[in-house]
């Protein structure tokens, strides 16, 4: 006859689920990938002022019918082909494309979007996306020279821009010092005019640029500042620039998102790109 014994029941088997659950939502979270790792984009998606909004904010957009500035814009692969006769007769003179990134991507609508600005009578020029933490600035240089980012005496081809910003791949500063940062953007701009005779036009936020170069004054002299804020005015300038060449002023605008001010008139471009 089975014998009762009174006091607390064994339960081998909910102690053993129990064990098996834990172990497999432990599992589950060490599997899953992390928050960060999921927002961080693709490998050769970075744009011309990528980070601006996140990092800097936007605070209105400039007064409209300054005949002393002239509208462009900036375009990358995230546009696809683009529409150049409607930016054209909306008043857009000149554009830049982005042509390359690190020394790992080139833009597959590169042709379109250069060649394109071009053949309605832009003014056009190419710009590189900085990864300092992949290869030299010489090595990037390059790459860029060697993918669409040369220069041409023809009267309407804008000397190289260099895009040194926010990482929207890692840290922002890409792990560097910020002697290192201004070491490696020197590498760059001096092999880039090695290679074609010019000196390249440098976009940046000013905010990034104290940051991770600790406001370098060195390049004012040589280098056009394109400058990225999305307000009313382009606000305080990097150390050394008493002026802009170039204003980033919004990624909404019509058409292609990001437009751009020309400080001065069409004669202006035309004198920078004559060098």
């Amino acid at each position: 006859m089975p014998v009762h014994r009174s006091g607390t029941p064994h339960r081998p088997r909910l102690f053993a689920l129990g064990t098996l659950l834990a172990a497999f939502s432990l599992l589950s979270a060490l599997s899953a990938p992390s928050s960060s790792a999921a927002d961080t984009p693709a490998r050769g998606s970075a744009r011309l002022g990528m980070g601006v909004l996140a990092h800097d904010g936007q605070a209105g957009t400039p007064t409209t019918g300054d005949a002393t500035q002239t509208e462009g814009v900036d375009v990358s692969g995230y546009q696809g082909n683009v529409a150049w006769s409607t930016l054209w007769s909306s008043g857009v003179k000149w554009a830049y494309t982005k042509a390359t990134e690190g020394t790992y991507y080139t833009n597959p609508y590169f042709a379109q979007q250069y060649n394109g600005s071009y053949n309605v009578g832009m003014i056009r020029g190419a710009y590189h996306f900085a990864t300092p933490d992949t290869t030299s600035g010489a090595t990037q240089a390059n790459y860029f020279v060697d993918h669409g980012g040369g220069w041409s005496g023809d009267g309407r081809t804008l000397p190289g821009t260099l895009d040194i910003e926010w990482n929207p791949y890692g840290a922002a500063c890409y792990g560097k010092t910020q002697s290192a940062m201004v070491g490696w953007i020197s590498s760059f701009l001096a092999q880039y005019k090695a290679r074609t005779g010019r000196d390249a036009v440098i976009y940046t936020a000013t905010s990034w640029w104290s940051d991770c170069t600790g406001n370098y004054g060195g390049f004012a002299s040589a280098n056009p500042l394109w400058i990225a804020r999305y307000a009313a005015d382009p606000g305080t300038l990097p150390a050394g620039w008493a002026y802009y060449t170039m204003w980033q002023y919004t990624s909404s605008g019509p058409t292609v998102g990001d437009h751009d001010k020309f400080n001065g008139g069409l004669d202006r471009v035309r004198a920078l790109a004559i060098g």
